[in-house]
């Protein structure tokens, strides 16, 4: 059991061992991604800090994430460490399951996030028996997101478990974790440190177990394989290699590995003895480094002793071998392995210095390895042919942090040691430092690491940079541009670790198309072939440190790719920590051979980045598979590179994207498209806008950017406007931000949330100084903080000149050019430390949020003293609009709050003198302008201490304000608050109309119109279940009532019975909640009438609330012509022709509740006298009919319990 391989029938043997208990495909990992349950990791810790199962936002003391790695979104689970309270530093241990003899290829790849700064450590430990290694730890940065981590854990032989520990430190300094007692078989722990009185945020996801299954005995094995003693069986390759690949070790003991001279370092240097530079030591004995080697080859343990060097660039340390006889031209071969980490320069070069006759030749290179392979032993070997005796040296050096190692070399039974020599060899040659890609020498008078160009030295950062340094292209020669004739392959390096890799080969050696891409025959290009390492499938390659590109910069290659469904050909973005897929090879059969085209948009990125190729094919397969790369030329990759395009900001997108780009710090990407089904554009409704879908394809980043090349300004006042549509039950944020070198990015307006299924204008005024110089981007940030529904952009205009005033302002982003007189000010209570004003804010209901206020305490403004908030100009209205906003006044009196609309002349059109509360009000006003017009509002002191007027949520809307709670959302939603609220899964109501294109189901007319042309609001009840239980539209707050009518019109629509969504009436006060009216539906294509008779004592709102009572399904719930009438009771109305009218007051529901329960009591007194004098004898054993049942909804302060009659529809 746990032991990675399929014993039983359905893999039921591998159940709960830290992964999924199913049989993977061939070749294909043991995973968990924790969506079912926790896979048999446990949390071992022995305090309050714990780790536990966790779903974005399921709960609200967790790690803070908005999503998890598998889905993407905020219904995936992972496994998270919760909030540490406490003063004093504690630990948090995650323990795998007890697994069984992991294999020399075993990798653990996982994905974790540290959403916190506070995070001091993370580590990764593997305990067996009495040892425990530290597969992995870091001290970070650690960058934001997702970040995967791959370790390997070598050969274990029997029992072992990982665990995962969250270290905490408190101000008392470094504490140890207490794991309990040692355990005698291995174990992997998971481990992080952070500072005790901070939230540090981590999580776990995904995490997989690759290649760690030992091989399976069999009766026979296939011809030229080793079998085991164990009856498995291994490659030829894998005999006498230093790696138990057998599981019984019996595949390093053969009579052919006793005749091979291996040096495993555990006692010496043995025969290799000539060193220069390299130090025998081992990881207990070694330096506090990071990229120090943590465990041997060997013997795969902290106490095992290796080779190491940590020689500079320029002064390489040598290792040389003794001398030795080749017995046959194919017989003598080397096996060894290196480590090469913690430095891009790091460089291992392998050299064959052969001793003639007369005098030693000059060392000839057969091998090099060069850059970052991570943490890991990596397997090599070079097959030697030297008709005279030769030497083999060793030679490595590295930048700075970086480790180069080396363990067990074995030399094969063909290598005899020749005639023992006394003194070193004679001229033994130290070889010239890794060369640069350009291949030309350095001068004296450079520094180490510059390009000397005639009189020129060129910085590194300024190689491979896409802008020409020297006179001949040197230092822009070897970046990745190439036909591959050259023998430095332009500057491509190999960093492949398992049983394939790249390589430069002639067009009629590869085995694959015949020629190269221009059809030369004796041409040579990139190619996929066979390699001795034994770790990831995979065969990477990558270009030297390139950048910055520009917007335009694109990637032209030819490529030929065989292969079966599981292999692949693709191209990578190294940036930073993270890796970004760019383009793919579609997938193909081994009957379509040939050279293709293709060109890759790579677009801006900064210094640094590489690009990587990587492939994997079955090259021992029976069908012929291979893959190949050829004629890559980069162009257009200069941030000096401008075109006409670049200055076009406005853009309809219907011919190209204009001046606008997509950003690459994410890999969610706006992407230009044409309407089709539900996605239309604004132009034509037929033509091409931009789009982002947070899910497709899937994507894990915090957003996606789409950004204009810097711009001068036209003016010191210029006009953005732009139309933009936010659809959907859980969409994110859209933001527009302007950036500047040198400052802060500037926030210029955003949107969060379903705005309905239309386009809406927006318009933003940018501010420059002219006489600066400086210039400007224009950036739109769609961030993935909602996962279900689409954001677009389109009709983009850029114009001189400052625009109106916005129709909507939520002062997020700014207070919308609104002239404050020095006494109103733009806040939030994020700190919860305000001086005055709202706790939270009306738009987000946070303490994030921001709104306006004003303070009215005598000292700030005294008693009859006016304070002004005065808008820019309006543009002039075409039909009657409607100005609401929300204000909040403070408990103690503030004064007056009174609102002016100057056109040619100011008028008061409203003045407010409520009480104060804890609540947010709305305020409306008709206004009716023919010319540019302002709103100004005043606040009016009263003179009382600690006091205040605030503000937020303008909005400027078509046609005459509503009655309170009175809507036929033709306009919009008439007050109606549809934000989603956290705690029953963050879905929105919407608002759509049915002639406008969906991609969700929705009435096709409406109520009010009765055509396709009609709006409503709906909810899609499909969006219910794991990830939320419910969705409220909510009115404003509405004063107590002792008898008042709601009447409103509904449509609900789902296919079977089983399938139930319900719609609930809750009247929601500071007393609780109240259900006064429910209803559950299944298909019905009608608008039915629905009416309920409210009473209050107190300020309450009426709240819509879509929920299920049953399993999810696909059907909407709509709403239409909600009208609210204050102090006036429900008339019962006549059913109209094709609607069921539902009246359902509350006093009559109850009243006729009562009657009928006395009636049934009655009736059953009754019946059971009429039994007894029947039958003479009493009903023992037969129960009475019970009164009918009672819905377990409680109204908080009277406790009253409503029966299933009032709140369900019959």
């Amino acid at each position: 059991m746990c032991n990675f391989v399929c014993d039983c029938r359905g893999c039921s043997d591998e159940t709960q061992c830290g992964y999924h208990g199913t049989s993977p495909p061939l070749g294909a990992p043991f995973t968990c991604d924790f969506e079912q349950d926790s896979c048999g990791w446990r949390d071992i810790s022995t305090s309050g800090y714990r780790w536990f199962r966790d779903r974005a936002g399921a709960v609200l003391e967790g790690p803070g994430l908005c999503s998890d790695h598998t889905l993407g979104t905020d219904l995936g689970w992972y496994v998270a460490v919760g909030t540490h309270r406490g003063k004093d530093a504690s630990t948090a241990a995650l323990r795998s399951p007890v697994l069984r003899e992991a294999a020399p290829t075993c990798e653990l790849r996982l994905w974790y996030h540290t959403g916190s700064a506070d995070v001091a450590e993370l580590r990764l430990e593997l305990t067996h028996g009495s040892e425990t290694l530290t597969l992995w730890q870091s001290s970070g940065p650690w960058g934001p997101g997702w970040q995967e981590l791959v370790v390997v854990t070598g050969r274990i032989q029997g029992d072992f478990q990982v665990t995962g520990v969250d270290w905490l430190v408190g101000t008392g300094g470094r504490v140890s974790p207490d794991l309990g007692p040692k355990a005698c078989f291995p174990q992997v722990t998971f481990s992080a440190t952070r500072n005790a009185t901070h939230r540090g945020a981590v999580a776990l996801d995904d995490i997989a177990f690759w290649g760690c299954g030992l091989p399976t005995p069999q009766a026979r094995c296939p011809l030229g394989h080793h079998h085991c003693r164990n009856k498995a069986c291994v490659e030829p390759h894998q005999l006498c290699d230093g790696d138990d690949d057998c599981g019984d070790s019996s595949d390093e003991d053969t009579p052919t590995c006793s005749r091979h001279t291996a040096m495993d370092f555990e006692t010496g240097l043995g025969l290799w003895k000539h060193s220069e530079g390299w130090m025998r030591n081992h990881s207990t004995g070694g330096p506090a480094y990071p990229s120090w080697p943590r465990r041997d080859h060997s013997r795969n343990s902290a106490q095992g002793y290796f080779l190491v060097s940590m020689a500079e660039l320029g002064s390489p340390a040598i290792l040389s071998s003794p001398e030795f006889q080749a017995l046959g031209p194919h017989n003598c071969s080397l096996i060894f392995y290196h480590y090469l980490h913690g430095s891009e320069a790091s460089c291992l070069q392998l050299f064959l210095q052969t001793q003639s006759p007369s005098d030693p030749q000059a060392p000839v290179l057969l091998r090099r390895r060069h850059g970052e392979l991570g943490a890991v032993w990596v397997r090599d070997r070079v097959d030697i042919q030297s008709e005279h005796p030769f030497r083999i040296l060793l030679a490595g050096q590295t930048g700075p942090g970086g480790v180069v190692g080396l363990d067990d070399l074995i030399l094969s039974e063909g290598c005899k040691p020749a005639l023992e020599v006394s003194h070193p060899p004679p001229g033994l040659w130290a070889p010239a430092p890794w060369p640069h890609p350009s291949g030309l020498p350095l001068q004296g008078f450079c520094e180490l690491g510059h390009l000397s160009c005639g009189d020129l030295c060129v910085p590194p950062e300024q190689l491979c940079d896409f802008q020409q340094q020297c006179k001949g292209g040197e230092d822009e020669q070897e970046c990745g541009t190439t036909d591959f004739e050259l023998p430095t392959a332009g500057g491509w390096e190999d960093a492949s670790v398992g049983r394939l890799q790249w390589g430069r080969l002639p067009a009629q050696d590869s085995g694959g198309p015949g020629t190269d891409a221009s059809g030369a025959a004796a041409g040579h290009f990139l190619s996929l072939q066979r390699a001795w390492g034994q770790l990831t499938a995979e065969a990477r390659v990558l270009t030297p440190t390139l950048g910055p590109s520009g917007p335009h910069c694109e990637l032209q290659l030819a490529y030929y790719f065989q292969s079966h469904p599981q292999g692949f050909l693709a191209l990578v973005v190294v940036e930073g920590g993270t890796r970004e897929l760019v383009w793919q090879a579609p997938s193909s059969s081994s009957s379509s051979r040939g050279w293709k085209v293709d060109t890759v948009l790579l677009g801006a990125r900064s210094r640094p980045f590489r690009l990587e190729f990587v492939g994997l094919v079955d090259l021992d397969g029976p069908d012929p598979q291979g893959a190949g790369v050829d004629s890559v030329v980069m162009t257009d990759c200069s941030t000096t590179v401008a075109t006409e395009r670049d200055t076009e900001v406005s853009c309809n997108f219907e011919r190209d994207m204009c001046g606008w780009h997509t950003g690459h710090l994410t890999d969610a990407h706006w992407h230009r498209i044409e309407s089709h089904g539900p996605g239309y554009d604004h132009t034509t409704g037929k033509g091409y806008f931009v789009l982002l879908n947070p899910t497709d394809p899937p994507a894990r980043g915090p957003g996606a950017y789409l950004l204009t090349q810097p711009q001068t300004p036209a003016a010191s006042q210029e006009c953005l406007t732009f139309w933009y549509h936010l659809h959907g039950p859980q969409i994110g944020t859209l933001r527009l931000v302007m950036r500047q070198d040198g400052k802060a990015d500037t926030h210029l307006w955003s949107r969060s949330g379903t705005h309905g299924n239309c386009w809406h204008e927006a318009w933003v005024t940018l501010h420059h100084q002219m006489d600066s110089g400086a210039q400007y981007q224009l950036l739109f940030q769609g961030l993935r903080d909602g996962y279900h529904g689409t954001m677009a952009l389109d009709d983009v205009a850029l114009r001189p000149g400052p625009c109106w005033a916005p129709k909507r302002c939520s002062f997020e982003d700014s207070a919308c050019g609104f002239s404050t007189g020095g006494l109103w000010t733009r806040q939030s209570n994020a700190t919860g430390h305000a001086t005055w004003g709202p706790s939270v804010d009306h738009s987000t209901e946070t303490a994030q949020g921001h709104y306006m206020v004003v303070n009215t305490s005598p000292q700030a403004l005294p008693r009859g003293h006016v304070a002004s908030l005065t808008s820019e100009e309006h543009r002039p209205l075409t039909q009657p609009a409607c100005l609401t906003f929300w204000y909040h006044l403070s408990l103690r009196n503030p004064g007056t709050l009174q609102v002016h609309v100057e056109e040619a002349k100011r008028q008061q059109v409203l003045s407010i003198s409520d009480h104060g509360g804890l609540t947010w009000r709305l305020g409306s006003v008709d206004v009716q302008a023919q010319q540019a017009w302002r709103v100004v509002f005043e606040a009016v002191a009263a003179g009382v201490e600690r006091s205040y007027v605030a503000l937020d949520d303008l909005f400027v809307q078509d046609g005459p304000c509503p009655r309170p709670a009175t809507c036929d959302f033709e306009t919009g939603l008439c007050g109606w608050s549809h934000l989603p609220w956290p705690i029953l899964g963050g879905y929105s109501w919407d608002w759509s109309s049915g002639a406008t294109p969906s991609r969700y189901p929705q009435p096709p007319v409406d109520h009010t119109l009765g055509t396709d042309a009609g709006h409503f609001a709906l909810f899609e009840t499909s969006m219910l279940g794991p990830g939320g239980r419910a969705a409220w539209l909510r009115s404003q707050p509405l004063p107590a009532t002792k008898a008042s009518c709601l009447r409103f019109w509904y449509q609900m629509g789902f296919p079977e019975q089983f399938y139930k969504g319900e719609l609930r009436v809750l009247l929601s006060s500071a007393m609780g909640q109240l259900a006064v009216w429910g209803t559950g539906g299944h298909l019905r294509h009608q608008w039915l009438e629905g009416q309920v008779e409210v009473a209050s004592t107190a300020e309450f709102q009426i709240v819509f609330e879509a929920t299920l009572g049953g399993q999810p399904a696909l059907g909407p719930i709509a709403l239409d012509d909600i009208e609210y009438v204050a102090g006036e009771r429900c008339q019962l109305s006549a059913p109209s022709q094709g609607d069921r009218a539902v009246a359902t007051s509350v006093p009559t529901a109850v009243g006729g509740a009562l009657l009928l329960l006395v009636f049934l009591v009655l009736l059953g007194l009754l019946g059971q006298l009429w039994l007894r004098k029947k039958r003479g004898c009493p009903s023992r054993g037969r129960t009475v009919a019970t009164t009918p049942g009672f819905d377990n909804i409680l109204f908080n302060a009277d406790q009253v319990i409503l029966p299933a009659s009032v709140t369900n529809d019959p």
